[in-house]
């Protein structure tokens, strides 16, 4: 992937370079312009880049980007919205900043950016912003895979260089022509071109993708940073996400690092989820965890489908059974002697999910590749705290199954006894997150860590009741769900908490089992909260629902690029490193 730099002055060697605009009630107009460059630029081109931006339509709205010509270079202006840039501001900034100017792969090799004296915590979100809006999965086939850039700079100037209140640089003010821009914000995430630029929408660049087929492989061979990389099978190129990195020099420099390391793991998530379902299917993607365990200094252990029988663990069996495809449990370990504190990520892993006999509509069915997004996010997770030495022990628990009808497949009304011994009566073969959550929780819980936190794209009922970019949370208790939405909030991943009634438990009971899978329609996302909750041995636990925000069918949104979104992984990291200290 891209590597990430910090720099206190615009280096000779750049081929695009982005600043921001703003309204805001102290100073307006573009934020930390380098030292001499609007003079110059006045002097090539007859006008400042305010003025140039103005022509073309710049306005301060939040991620829309005008596009400037600058001889063989290209300058983008980007808004910052109205009002002092927050790290998530900033972040969206970028990646829709870079996903603009990399949709012309001619001009993106070492892309700068300069949003003027920030903060560590702001310097982290624009590297990940950055990294992410440059983000493409490389298409399977024939087709070249995207090319990469090579390097993205982050222009800082020094404290004692930035003028104005706070240490921050002064603006080149908005002027008297440009005061109607605090009015006529045009829509977020949109872009004003010059002649011979792109619009968004037009397709960016990836961060590098481990193909298809030889995936596992793929994820143990890359190089670090931008040197060049093998190419897999497909077209794709592998990510090396644990090569070992200098020791950062400053906080800011080390700021520069943590997002590098942050940005990669969204991007391996989003690789998974992107995958073909026919090429990913529980073994492949146990493989790959295992490829990864070994890169990264993780321990792995794999339950095959016979050592998932042997021990008990009936819900994995009974969802992948309908399957040819055997369903798998994967613990992931990171165990630092250091650590003082232990976390359990447990992610559903459906690698596809039809419905099961409660068959899917094809509008329903068409990205179910995506009912993998929570398993992905743990192990991306993982691996991050790996490559940041946090001293926290940190195990993944991954359940991954197939759900296909076939005269295997498990029925409405079977009774299932998961690990642990608790039976089941399944209420939907559609509901099956819920059923594989249960082994890979009862297991978890039985290490007695400090916190359990299971992601899932589990319910349709959460998507309606947030949207398509909020994350569902539910906990065991409101000290828990503070910690995580202090996380996501950290993070830039919206997230709101939704309660666990005594009405959706009492929904559970059932007269043929110890409890019922699902029941009412209403409030349910409710209901699955309260039937994961009876299998976490009354641990600190959370349960996040990321069915809305894994996967983008549109166009891209916030710092998310269409398709795989690697929901939760950057809350994951967040909430990891607030465990460390």
């Amino acid at each position: 992937m891209s590597r990430a730099t910090s720099t206190s002055i615009l280096p000779s060697v750049y081929d695009s370079l982005i600043v921001g605009l703003r309204v805001c009630e102290r100073e307006s107009g573009l934020v930390s312009l380098p030292d001499g460059f609007d003079e110059a630029y006045a002097a090539r081109h007859g006008q400042t880049v305010l003025a140039a931006a103005l022509v073309v339509g710049a306005t301060t709205a939040l991620g829309q980007v005008s596009l400037l010509p600058d001889g063989s270079r290209r300058l983008a202006v980007v808004g910052l919205g109205a009002g002092e840039a927050s790290s998530d501001v900033l972040r969206r900034a970028a990646a829709s900043a870079v996903r603009a100017v990399t949709a012309n792969p001619t001009a993106n090799a070492h892309i700068a950016l300069s949003f003027g004296p920030l903060t560590p915590e702001q310097a982290q979100a624009v590297v990940e912003g950055a990294l992410m809006g440059s983000y493409q999965f490389a298409p399977l086939g024939q087709k070249p895979a995207p090319a990469t850039p090579a390097e993205i700079i982050l222009v800082v100037p020094e404290p004692d260089t930035a003028a104005g209140e706070g240490g921050r640089a002064g603006a080149t003010p908005l002027g008297a022509a440009a005061t109607a821009a605090k009015d006529l914000l045009a829509p977020a995430g949109t872009i004003s071109a010059a002649a011979g630029n792109s619009a968004e929408g037009s397709p960016a660049p990836n961060l590098p993708a481990p193909g298809a087929a030889g995936l596992a492989s793929s994820l143990a061979g890359g190089t670090a940073g931008g040197d060049a990389l093998p190419t897999a099978p497909g077209g794709a190129r592998p990510v090396d996400a644990t090569a070992p990195t200098a020791a950062p020099e400053s906080p800011l420099a080390a700021a520069v690092a943590v997002g590098e390391t942050v940005a990669r793991a969204v991007a391996r998530a989003c690789d998974w989820v992107n995958q073909p379902p026919n090429l990913l299917g529980p073994a492949e993607l146990a493989a790959a965890a295992a490829a990864l365990a070994k890169q990264s200094g993780l321990t792995v252990e794999t339950a095959d489908e016979a050592a998932l029988a042997a021990r008990g663990f009936g819900g994995l069996l009974a969802v992948g059974g309908g399957s040819v495809r055997p369903p798998r449990l994967v613990q992931v370990t990171w165990a630092p002697p250091a650590a003082h504190t232990s976390v359990a990520l447990v992610g559903k892993g459906i690698v596809f999910d039809s419905g099961g006999l409660n068959l899917k509509p094809l509008s329903g069915m068409a990205t179910m590749k995506s009912d993998m997004a929570g398993a992905a996010a743990c192990l991306a997770a993982i691996a991050a705290a790996a490559e940041l030495n946090l001293p926290v022990k940190v195990t993944a628990w991954l359940a991954l199954a197939e759900n296909l009808p076939s005269g295997s497949a498990y029925r409405p009304s079977d009774v299932i006894t998961v690990y642990g011994g608790v039976t089941v009566e399944n209420h939907n073969p559609d509901a099956e997150g819920r059923i594989v959550l249960a082994d890979a929780l009862a297991r978890a819980a039985e290490d007695a860590p400090d916190l359990i936190l299971d992601v899932a794209t589990l319910t349709g009922a959460c998507v309606v009741a947030l949207g398509n970019q909020t994350m569902g949370l539910m906990a065991s208790d409101a000290s828990v769900a503070a910690q995580v939405l202090a996380a996501a909030e950290a993070a830039g991943e919206p997230a709101w908490r939704l309660p666990i009634t005594e009405e959706a438990a009492a929904a559970l009971a059932s007269q043929t089992a110890d409890l019922k899978s699902g029941g009412k329609r209403e409030g349910g996302a409710l209901l699955a909260a309260a039937f994961l909750r009876h299998f976490t041995a009354g641990r600190p636990w959370a349960h996040l629902d990321i069915a809305g925000p894994a996967f983008l069918a549109g166009d891209p949104s916030r710092s998310q690029t269409a398709g795989a979104t690697g929901a939760g992984v950057r809350t994951l990291i967040a909430l990891l490193r607030a465990a460390a200290g």
